[in-house]
């Protein structure tokens, strides 16, 4: 088997038959591609060459590179469903990776913002500007939502059901959500959705909500951009990014007391797991927490 002729097959897999997304079946053909380059290096090993100790090989060179556990753990993933796939063309007599279990991953705390710091960055947004209320308004959809980046680009004005105050969103593999929307985001979105309407706008933009100066769909790096920008202008030293915006609004959810599966629901995690990350809470917010509220932590 060659290696370019399976991964196109193996592309068309993803695509067609898990309904996966162009951002996602990229991360998964990159990460076979590092696996090829490896067996290339080795006398251009063949996938039916691999065996379970080159994959041992593979991921020590990996950790040699001073890769993290939790990239280590993707690229393996990545590497298990593509030879998964040849076993279900039945082009595999074993399964190299079947046995070599995933690296574990350690648990980092992400990145979040303050509800203030949050606040800043809005305040710092010029309306006056020609596409101040567009950026006021994503922002305040990033917050207000928990959306991914790819989500609000991707979003559409026939998503929006102001009247019952909550979006549709299509996420990850297609998988639809109803997420509530607050009232100032509303607010931020109707303000710019009025400008919208004197745009000129691309063919099949139409229903887009997010545009750029030539009416087409935002991009994902733009929306990168814009979030940087207005942290710089707040004086927000931290390295964020629109994800750094999801994860406040899951932190801030759980720190005011909601329910985790509530949490699970609107940020469309498919595993509860992948919910609890966010159940860290900065230590000021635990101590406060344990005096106001613990018996022993009064004198009388």
């Amino acid at each position: 088997m060659k290696w370019n002729i399976e991964l196109k097959k193996f592309r068309k897999y993803l695509r067609l038959e898990l309904s996966f997304s162009v951002n996602t079946i990229d991360a998964y053909i990159s990460d076979v591609k590092k696996l090829m380059q490896f067996a290339e290096k080795k006398s251009n090993l063949n996938i039916n060459d691999i065996k379970e100790y080159h994959i041992h090989e593979f991921l020590a060179e990996l950790y040699d590179n001073h890769l993290d556990s939790r990239t280590q753990q993707r690229i393996l993933s990545g590497i298990k469903s593509f030879f998964s796939f040849l076993e279900l063309e039945n082009k595999l007599r074993s399964n190299p990776v079947e046995l070599i279990e995933l690296p574990k991953a350690e648990r980092k705390l992400p990145d979040f913002l303050t509800v203030d710091e949050i606040d800043r960055i809005i305040s710092s947004i010029d309306l006056s500007e020609q596409l101040g209320h567009r950026n006021a308004a994503i922002i305040e959809i990033l917050y207000s939502c928990g959306l991914r980046v790819s989500e609000v680009i991707d979003l559409k004005i026939s998503n929006l059901n102001f009247t019952d105050e909550f979006i549709h969103v299509i996420g990850k593999g297609n998988k639809e959500r109803l997420v509530p929307i607050s009232a100032k985001a509303i607010k931020a979105l109707n303000l710019y959705i009025d400008q919208r309407n004197s745009m000129f706008i691309q063919r099949h933009a139409e229903d887009i909500i997010f545009l750029n100066r030539s009416g087409k769909k935002l991009t994902r790096v733009a929306v990168f951009g814009i979030i940087k920008k207005y942290a710089r202008k707040a004086g927000i030293r931290k390295n964020i990014s629109p994800h750094t915006i999801r994860h406040s609004f899951a932190t801030h959810l759980i720190e005011n007391g909601a329910n985790i599966r509530a949490v699970q629901q609107m940020l469309g995690h498919q595993s509860i797991l992948t919910t609890e990350i966010y159940t860290h809470l900065d230590q000021t917010f635990i101590r406060n927490a344990i005096l106001t509220y613990h018996p022993r932590a009064k004198i009388e």
